[in-house]
């Protein structure tokens, strides 16, 4: 199964359904999610392929005492109740499914949003990139949910396609604080273990692509340094250097690769990195000097 679909999974076997307060929240968010619909203004239709995600939504409505029929349409459950069970629940406009603007406690906020999750949302698994995402039947619903998640500290992004309402997140940390919110624990640990893998092999990759810049940029300065040399023996100004520069250029064309501050140790009389740099730097100035 996906990352994703081992998500639901576990979410659909918290053990939490004896707690009727949650039951109603989490059953409220399936409710609001964009796979419900109203069918013939009668019926509210929930559909999905996820047989874990039908068989938490079935639990949830039993315990609810509403009552719901199950069919099979291809490769979708179809969970079918009438409008008038859930009007407890929910509100109605525009034959449309809103959610109350009722004051909830936050665990109460937290079993709506992992309803709405396990409605209609889905997470990318994080080997690939970091991307969760919940849709929504409405604009209303999708806003109702957008504001009160900020009191978790999430910061959700809109997708407003046509009639598509959704909400995401792209950032890794983000979406471990909501998984952990809506109690995929296990999932958690797991995007936490990829992520810590995926962002120590960014690092490392990034130091390595600095080391070869830094290796390339010595690499460049050395062969400029070489070629001045060749360019001052040639032209026979390389006799009249000074005994210092000579006895650089020596080292130089010697020890082509080896770092300023190891040449510098190879001196008669040792110098550190810049006297080196310096010496090296001269030399590059008298080749190109006119003659």
């Amino acid at each position: 199964m996906s990352f994703s679909q081992d998500t639901k999974e576990e979410l659909s076997k918290l053990k939490n359904l004896a707690n009727k307060i949650q039951v109603k929240y989490e059953l409220i968010g399936y409710l609001i999610s964009s796979n419900t619909s109203i069918f013939k203004k009668k019926y509210i239709r929930y559909a999905t392929e996820n047989e874990y995600n039908i068989n938490r939504f079935s639990k949830l409505l039993n315990n609810s005492n509403i009552n719901f029929e199950i069919n099979i349409e291809g490769k979708n459950f179809i969970i079918s109740m009438k409008v008038e069970e859930i009007l407890e629940i929910i509100d109605m406009a525009n034959e449309e499914i809103i959610i109350k603007k009722e004051k909830i406690q936050e665990e109460e906020l937290k079993a709506v949003i992992r309803g709405c999750f396990l409605g209609s949302g889905s997470v990318n698994n994080p080997q690939n990139k970091y991307h969760l995402e919940i849709s929504f039947l409405n604009k209303e619903n999708m806003q109702y949910i957008l504001e009160n998640s900020k009191i978790f500290d999430i910061s959700f992004k809109i997708l407003d396609k046509g009639n598509k309402y959704s909400l995401y997140l792209k950032e890794g940390e983000e979406i471990s604080k909501l998984l952990a919110l809506i109690g995929a624990n296990s999932a958690v640990l797991k995007f936490e273990d990829i992520r810590i893998e995926r962002e120590m092999r960014g690092k490392i990759n990034r130091l390595v692509n600095c080391e070869t810049a830094n290796l390339n940029k010595t690499l460049n300065a050395s062969i400029e340094q070489i070629n001045a040399i060749k360019k001052l023996q040639k032209s026979k100004k390389f006799n009249k250097l000074d005994n210092n520069l000579k006895e650089i250029a020596n080292l130089r064309l010697e020890n082509p690769d080896m770092p300023l501050s190891e040449l510098g140790k190879l001196l008669k009389k040792p110098v550190g990195k810049s006297g080196v740099n310096y010496r090296l730097k001269k030399l590059i100035e008298i080749a190109n000097e006119e003659n």
